[in-house]
């Protein structure tokens, strides 16, 4: 499955949001960037990216996936 699929998929799902994929293999590294993520814990925003992505993993187009989902605030703050 190529990065831009993955990013398609979380965008249906959260489409708000800026979306970043990084591929090895089969092992996905997410981040996702959005509003939607205000006030949420860490399980609750990686359990929304999951959910995108789900039928992926259960089919074993992607083996691992590592979200990482941040406010547009914390992103900011991250990058410098």
């Amino acid at each position: 499955m190529e990065a831009h699929e993955v990013v398609e998929l979380v965008k249906q799902a959260l489409p708000d949001c800026e979306v970043q994929v990084q591929v090895d293999g089969n092992h996905y590294m997410v981040v996702v960037v959005g509003e939607v993520f205000e006030g949420l814990s860490t399980i609750k925003r990686q359990q929304l990216i999951n959910k995108a992505l789900f039928s992926r993993v259960l089919d074993g187009t992607i083996h691992a996936l590592h979200p990482k989902a941040f406010t547009p605030a914390e992103w900011a703050a991250r990058q410098g």
